[in-house]
């Protein structure tokens, strides 16, 4: 579901992967109309997995939600003229390009000869402009030497594309601030992203390259635990395994109630000559901490833990697989209403995330599934280029443009 905050924004997204189609998911679920510029056929990321028996990629489909879909040979002078003469097009909330392809035709100096106030935002690898994703920053970053049990020599790599996804909204919410300049001011606005950046800048955000650099030293690879307060995995008797977070004092105070170690913590206090009230001190001993509660985790079975850890207000969470999630958890369910079913074209009716902000007494737009290449490239051609029907009719028997008869996942060959 969308609001409909950005109802008059138009936004041209030229985009694969992850962080550009999402910060254009983004734009669209608070109301932008978002065209996506696609190849027919598809990009390099149209047959990403998983994918429908069809061909159709549910990892695109998720990401590009809500859009409308123009599709362009750009590899053909004419092509890239119909993309530049979108995204310059006129109108007070139009002239925002979103892309994470850098190349000489969509360059910013390019296109403000065209319209001196476009806004345009270019998502990179590297601030240097060479190539980088997600996981090849984030192996930088030190944190697969810390993640889990991992060391230096053995790092454990996350599957969260993170950065990708920090980057996006990043995106967003730049192309925002450019666009609320641009109306006060008239002026447009050069955009540039760089994927490593966004990491490399969230270390010194959380102190990590601040306590190499003063403190001279490296965080730890501590498994389970949370750095810098209480928190770790449990099983319980009847195998099932939770994490328990008891990062402020009252989450503390409420584990060490549920768990009735009151006399054990107080020994321990005494004993290691620490103030389990800090973090500091609970962090300092999170192995013996842990020790007189994995006894109390493995008597119970995961009703009785569940019981005992919400009656005294623990911070506690089950681990499930996804299959596991989709059945039990009510936050991943149309209970929830930031889901709700669509039907995507080659995909067929299935439950689906619209935007996660909540607005008190705002009414959601329902979300428009993912569309099939070129779905509307000639609703886009008449209403932001004008174009009559003889001209768009021309352009598909030259090949520039098609329409979805030419998706991949429904009808075999051009």
């Amino acid at each position: 579901m969308t609001h409909d905050f950005l109802g008059r924004l138009r936004v041209v997204e030229s985009s694969a992967f992850i962080a550009a189609p999402l910060a254009g998911l983004t734009l669209s679920q608070f109301g932008a109309d978002v065209i996506r510029v696609d190849m027919i056929g598809g990009g390099i990321d149209y047959g990403r997995l998983p994918l429908m028996p069809s061909g159709r990629s549910l990892y695109w489909t998720g990401l590009n939600k809500g859009k409308r879909s123009i599709a362009i040979d750009i590899r053909r002078p004419q092509g890239r003229e119909l993309v530049r003469a979108l995204a310059t097009a006129p109108g007070v909330d139009a002239g925002v390009l979103l892309t994470n392809i850098s190349t000489s035709w969509l360059a910013h100096e390019s296109l403000a000869t065209l319209r001196p106030d476009i806004v345009t935002c270019t998502i990179q690898g590297n601030g240097d402009g060479s190539t980088a994703v997600d996981y090849t920053v984030n192996c930088a970053t030190g944190y697969p030497a810390i993640t889990g049990g991992a060391t230096p020599s053995a790092p454990v790599n996350h599957v969260l594309p993170a950065w990708d996804i920090a980057c996006a909204y990043q995106a967003a919410f730049a192309v925002l601030a450019a666009v609320h300049r641009r109306r006060s001011s008239g002026q447009g606005a050069e955009l540039r992203i760089a994927l490593s950046d966004i990491a490399f800048s969230m270390l010194s955000h959380l102190g990590v390259t601040a306590e190499v650099e003063l403190l001279h030293q490296e965080r730890p690879s501590i498994g389970n635990h949370i750095y810098g307060a209480f928190g770790r995995d449990f099983g319980t008797s009847d195998g099932r395994r939770v994490m328990v977070a008891a990062v402020s004092s009252g989450q503390w105070t409420g584990l060490v109630k549920a768990c009735a170690i009151e006399h054990e913590i107080s020994a321990l206090e005494a004993s290691l000559r620490l103030d389990l009230s800090r973090e500091s001190g609970r962090f300092a001993a999170r192995d013996a901490i842990a020790a007189l509660l994995e006894p109390w985790f493995a008597a119970r079975d995961l009703r009785e833990v569940a019981q005992a850890l919400d009656a005294h207000g623990v911070c506690w969470g089950q681990y499930r697989s996804v299959p596991e999630l989709l059945a039990h958890d009510a936050r991943a369910s149309l209970a929830n209403p930031i889901f709700e079913q669509i039907d995507t074209p080659g995909v067929g009716r299935h439950m689906a995330a619209g935007s996660p902000v909540r607005v008190g007494g705002s009414a959601r737009a329902a979300t428009r599934p993912a569309p099939l290449l070129g779905a509307d490239t000639d609703e886009v051609l008449h209403q932001v280029l004008g174009l009559d029907s003889g001209a768009i009719g021309r352009l598909h028997d030259a090949g520039v443009v098609a329409g979805p008869e030419r998706d991949p996942t429904l009808a075999p060959g051009p």
